[in-house]
């Protein structure tokens, strides 16, 4: 296109080497704060009922404009009334989209199977003991695979990885950035693009519309940025239909003292059978 518009004449180019020029780790440290500082943003926004701080924060005029560059526009909404009356509203929308019966549950295992606590839920867990990170409790008790924990916990990583690269550990921020590309593609790469077209859909409040078009749209920056490949199983579904809850049992294994007593073999269950065969 280019070529065309200036006639340019690729002949004509000066025969010149191009070398490219590679980011130091001062560059690619301040990006890691960079993408860590919105993932915070978004884990706020999500994790639990925003607070009075959080909230005036982001309606300081400064704050407003650095969302406006980045596509975030709230509306008259969440900038005009009081502070105290939009604190109530955004608690009222949270209990509605999140937390009320018939809402839609920011949990990976709710959003994938239709159940709480099931393998997102314990899988995420293990990966968080690995790394160190342990989930407190704010206001309100959390599940781990909630999706403002998967955020703050990747967020956590990029921070982690800023810190190496300060201190001059090439390897050991390339090994957090590996365990970044794992963590979004067994986990919110899976989910969280479907969910926050979901919300963007659901929300009445601009701030909750806002921060879900900001979760897709951010959420398909980072796939791409990592040059992952992943399938978006949540599809924004309104209903998430039940899984099977599978248990492993052996039909034969004896019951009531039953047991055999000192043969030391232990019988172990023979075959997976769903839920229901136990009814």
């Amino acid at each position: 296109m280019l070529k065309t518009l200036f006639a340019l004449d690729e002949a004509c180019a000066p025969d010149v080497p191009v070398q490219a020029v590679l980011p130091s780790n001062e560059e690619l440290g301040a990006e890691c704060l960079a993408r860590a500082g919105i993932y915070r943003l978004l884990s706020a926004a999500f994790i639990e009922e925003p607070g009075r701080a959080f909230v005036a924060a982001l309606r300081e005029p400064d704050a407003l404009a650095a969302l406006a560059e980045a596509g975030v526009a709230f509306g008259p909404d969440f900038t005009a009334p009081e502070l105290d009356e939009l604190l109530e509203c955004l608690a009222c929308e949270y209990g509605t989209l999140f937390t009320a019966s018939g809402g839609f549950p920011p949990m990976e295992s709710v959003r994938l199977t239709g159940r709480y606590k099931q393998e997102p839920h314990f899988a995420v867990s293990q990966t968080y003991a690995r790394a160190g990170f342990a989930l407190g409790r704010g206001r309100f008790e959390v599940f781990p695979d909630q999706l403002g924990v998967e955020l703050m916990f990747i967020a956590e990583l990029l921070e982690r990885s800023a810190a190496a690269l300060d201190a001059g550990d090439a390897r050991e921020a390339a090994r957090l950035e590996r365990d970044i590309k794992r963590f979004w593609t067994q986990h919110p790469g899976r989910w969280v693009r479907g969910y926050g077209r979901l919300i963007a859909r659901a929300a009445e409040h601009s701030f909750y519309r806002e921060m879900a078009r900001l979760l897709t749209g951010f959420a398909e920056d980072e796939i791409a940025a990592m040059r992952l490949r992943i399938e978006d199983l949540d599809e924004g579904r309104e209903v998430v239909p039940k899984q099977e809850i599978r248990v492993e049992f052996n039909p034969d294994e004896p019951v009531c003292n039953g047991c055999a007593q000192g043969t030391g073999d232990a019988r172990l269950p023979t075959a997976t059978h769903p839920l229901r065969d136990l009814r």
